[in-house]
């Protein structure tokens, strides 16, 4: 056991609170991020707990090379937390990384196959399927290794979904909790993983003693899955089973592992002040130039397969095709920031964005009149000018674990926004009563939804906006951790 003997809380993730680059001459620079994890774990106080997670890029895997006794990070780089980053050799990394966790288990959970051509579980699948269980089983050691005599372990998501099982075997004393960021997918569409496979992530998760989830409708899905897969005892909602929590538990193999929901919010203080700042003014004076004194639909993304933003384009002009009342009154300002570019199938969906946003432009495009004004280049000042200046509020996601833009964009709006949201995105069991809910295969019903947006009722839109705002923060990222914490007993 490492000098770390006396930690009681660790958090294991695939990223980080620290990365690195590399510059040209050889000097490491660090940048902090933020979140829920972050704020989290520093409200515990200093020294109270470590954060286990990989090296993602080569300045990572230098800052890891670096690191001092234990594999700790420079604390001056981390804000003082401790951290131990693994060096996971790059070739198993992206294997399980890229190789699986995106390309297989994101997408079942999103629904997002075109099952007539994909997925096909050959050999290489197999290659890469053991390159991730050589990856949890790196971060299962470790945890091993740094957690004292009965700590609590959060680990964090589809990428270290073996870790929990891994880490019972390894250290039966310690409190596990896991949490999916994800949906979950219902039992006959995780079937499309081998059965193997399915088994190992279900059993994985199951070595927790508790598996959370952002809404009960995941956390139900997961439950339905155990049953399916491996005839383990489902306990529902609100059972008076020993060690059920509200969300029910599942019993297996001599184990019961408590379900719980955590339903993360919107940091409001933060979003408050920082969207106020000096350089989101800035930016904000740039929008409004661009836009004129138009109504705003906005959109803020990144390009994922999940978040729907070519359908909500073609929505957008369906609107301006059967609603030809709002041709040079309204202005789609869509951020579409490019993600996982290493993916081919990412890379081109980035491209059709593009392509249908410059099509739309073309179409209706009028001298003074842009009607689809698209950002590619990530910039959260600009993102937050967006969120001030929306009058409605566009989250179309095919599938979604919550969405916090949803969240986010009534906390910051100047005027009040109406948000159109997929029925499909987590935040919709919270947010459902006020926004307006759509199907997100749905062209013309979403344009329709925009259109009754835009015609809203400022008082209307003021009120929804309000109560969308309270309760988009009713759990902060902060709270969301302690709670989950407090839940395990930690």
């Amino acid at each position: 056991m490492s000098d770390a003997g006396s930690t009681e809380v660790l958090v294991a993730s695939n990223r980080g609170p620290v990365s690195y680059a590399v510059g040209a001459d050889g000097v490491l620079s660090a940048r902090r991020g933020g979140g829920g994890l972050v704020s989290g774990l520093s409200a515990l106080g200093e020294g109270a707990g470590t954060w286990v997670c990989a090296a993602l890029g080569e300045g990572d895997r230098e800052a890891a090379r670096r690191a001092g006794p234990g594999g700790r990070l420079d604390a001056a780089d981390t804000g003082g937390q401790a951290v131990r980053m693994l060096d996971i050799p790059a070739a198993t990394f992206d294997a399980a990384y890229n190789g699986i966790a995106n390309s297989v288990l994101w997408f079942v959970h999103h629904l997002l196959y075109q099952t007539p051509f994909e997925p096909v579980f050959d050999a290489a699948f197999e290659e890469r399927w053991a390159a991730y269980e050589a990856y949890n089983a790196a971060f299962a050691d470790a945890l091993a290794e740094e957690a004292g005599p009965g700590a609590a372990v959060l680990v964090q998501d589809y990428h270290l979904a073996l870790v929990p099982g891994l880490l019972r075997e390894r250290r039966p004393d310690l409190r596990i909790g896991h949490f999916s960021h994800t949906p979950w997918a219902p039992p006959e569409l995780f079937r499309v993983l081998p059965d193997r496979v399915a088994r190992q992530v279900l059993l994985g998760i199951l070595g927790a003693d508790r598996a959370a989830f952002l809404t009960e409708r995941w956390a139900r899905a997961f439950a339905a899955c155990c049953a399916d897969v491996l005839g383990a005892d489902v306990s529902p909602a609100g059972a008076s089973a020993a060690g059920a929590s509200a969300a029910g538990a599942v019993a297996h193999a001599g184990r019961t592992t408590r379900l719980g929901v955590h339903g993360l919010g919107a940091d409001a203080d933060f979003l408050r002040e920082r969207a106020f700042r000096p350089d989101v003014d800035e930016r904000l004076a740039a929008l409004r130039e661009q836009v004129g004194d138009r109504r705003t639909v906005v959109r803020v993304d990144r390009t994922e397969l999940s978040k729907n933003i070519v359908r909500g384009l073609l929505a957008f002009r369906r609107l301006l095709t059967d609603r030809p009342q709002w041709r040079g009154r309204v202005v789609h300002v869509a951020f579409a920031y490019p993600s996982r570019q290493d993916l081919a199938v990412y890379r081109d969906y980035t491209a059709e964005v593009s392509r249908v946003a410059a099509e739309i432009n073309e179409e209706f495009g009028a001298e003074g009149w842009t009607p689809v004004v698209l950002h590619v280049k990530d910039d959260f000042a600009r993102s937050l000018a967006a969120y001030r200046m929306a009058d409605v509020a566009l989250v179309n996601p095919i599938r979604d674990g919550m969405n916090l833009v949803a969240k986010e964009v009534p906390v910051v709006s100047e005027r009040g926004c109406a948000l159109v949201l997929s029925r499909e995105a987590g935040a919709a069991a919270e947010l459902g009563e006020d926004a307006l809910l759509v199907n997100p295969y749905d062209i013309a019903g979403t344009a329709e939804a925009l259109h009754r947006a835009l015609s809203m009722a400022p008082e209307e839109r003021a009120g929804r906006s309000k109560r969308l705002a309270e309760a988009a923060t009713a759990l902060p990222p902060r709270a969301w951790f302690l709670d989950q914490l407090a839940a395990l007993g930690g």
